[in-house]
């Protein structure tokens, strides 16, 4: 039923995005549009990854869905970036990793919970993210934070430059250690039991299907991006809670329908993997892209948070290490993951 759904919304959300783009409709009108066909090419994306993780395992399934996930929101932010809106493509990461280790992990715990008492996936999986996420988020994003207090902005921005390419090198070596060179140590007990599954889609289908919605997001997302202004105006909301809460759930729709699924599927690896894959890959790979892209732009984009997004962020981190290093979850771990994730929303919403 709801992939009838996720397939009416596409055949008809992108022409009809179209057609509202050439009779120019109103902005508020073109938000609705956009966000519900985005939503809808999400799960096409979250089909056709599923449908390969069957086929490649589930660490590689993972990581291909927090790649083509986070895809959309890279896309998203990039014509946001062109249009000058940092403020929002910073939010937007803050968003996205709050999104995903608070509101993704947390719905996953708790739905796979309610339908499995216990649930376990790999310890070994868990203090390797832990690790990640103490660089990437509480090391690598405070630092220029900290130094820019005492730096003009081209010297901030020459600092951010540099901690990107640290941030996309460390994070390439990380996929090489634990595909490649330790791809056994890291062998899941997931990995059995997804090959006596049938994926949905070929894998020519599944990788055609991927590229299709990318282009077609790309499409919705330029149209997206031009409601922003009127949005902000129309509504009260600040560019923070735009980028923290609106972009980033709809960037990443695609992620949060996948890993609740596994997660009920008591598929918990995947689950996690996608979760917290997604969320190192935005603070390890799209973020420093984006600085490195507005190098590019008229206006450039420094690794420099504000003080709420940053003391957001390490809390939301330190929350999912100390919850997962047991290797395993329960619905009540899920319930606090969400209510810390509504408590900052809320807090950024009267921001």
């Amino acid at each position: 039923m709801m992939n009838r759904i996720f397939s009416i919304v596409v055949f008809t959300g992108v022409p009809v995005v179209a057609l509202g783009a050439f009779l120019h409709w109103s902005d508020i009108v073109m938000f609705v549009l956009s966000c519900i066909t985005i939503i809808g090419l999400s799960g096409f994306i979250g089909r056709a990854t599923e449908s390969l993780a069957i086929v490649s395992g589930p660490r590689i399934g993972g990581l291909l869905n927090a790649t083509f996930g986070n895809a959309v929101e890279l896309i998203i932010s990039i014509f946001t970036l062109k249009a000058g809106l940092i403020g929002i493509v910073l939010a937007s990461l803050t968003g996205s990793v709050l999104g995903n280790l608070l509101l993704v992990l947390g719905l996953s715990f708790f739905a796979g919970g309610v339908k499995f008492k216990r649930q376990k996936f790999s310890l070994l999986d868990a203090r390797y993210n832990s690790g990640l996420l103490i660089f990437a988020i509480i090391i690598a994003f405070i630092i220029p934070e900290v130094f820019s207090i005492s730096m003009n902005e081209s010297t901030t921005f020459n600092l951010s430059v540099g901690i990107s390419v640290i941030l996309i090198a460390i994070y390439l070596s990380g996929l090489f250690f634990k595909l490649v060179t330790h791809r056994g140590v890291f062998a899941s007990g997931d990995e059995e039991s997804t090959v006596e599954e049938v994926p949905e889609w070929s894998k020519k289908k599944s990788i055609l299907v991927l590229l299709l919605s990318t282009v077609a997001v790309a499409f919705v997302s330029e149209r997206l991006v031009h409601t922003f202004e009127t949005l902000g105006e129309q509504f009260g909301w600040s560019e923070l809670f735009i980028g923290i809460i609106i972009v980033a759930i709809v960037g990443n729709a695609a992620e949060h329908v996948s890993a609740i699924t596994m997660a009920m599927k008591n598929r918990m690896d995947v689950s996690v993997e996608i979760a917290v894959g997604s969320t190192l890959q935005v603070a390890m790979f799209v973020a420093p892209a984006l600085v490195l892209i507005s190098i590019l732009m008229p206006q450039q984009m420094p690794l420099v948070f504000t003080i709420q997004e940053l003391v957001a962020m390490v809390t939301a981190a330190l929350l999912v290490i100390n919850l997962s290093n047991d290797g395993e979850s329960n619905w009540f771990e899920g319930l606090i993951l969400f209510a810390a994730y509504i408590i900052m929303a809320i807090g950024f919403y009267l921001l």
